[in-house]
């Protein structure tokens, strides 16, 4: 049991330092020059098409579901007669 535990660490122990490392570059400077700049665009448009994308996806569903919400209130303000 010892024996197999003394294996186990060292196989974790190589493991991890012997992996290599990526260099990862630092890219929040550029990013907060690219939406702190004063181009006249919203920030939450800066993003690029995709931005859009969403934004757009986002204020039509806004407005479905604002609609919808009003139509079934309306139904349920005022019921249908039977007769």
């Amino acid at each position: 049991m010892l024996r197999n535990l003394l294996t186990l660490r060292q196989i974790s122990q190589k493991s991890i330092s012997t992996a290599s490392r990526r260099q990862i570059t630092n890219k929040v400077p550029e990013l907060q020059k690219h939406f702190q700049e004063d181009n006249g665009i919203p920030v939450y448009l800066k993003g690029g098409t995709m931005d859009a994308m969403l934004y757009r996806t986002t204020m039509i569903l806004s407005v479905f579901g604002t609609g919808y919400l009003l139509y079934v209130l309306f139904n349920a303000a005022m019921p249908k007669k039977n007769n």
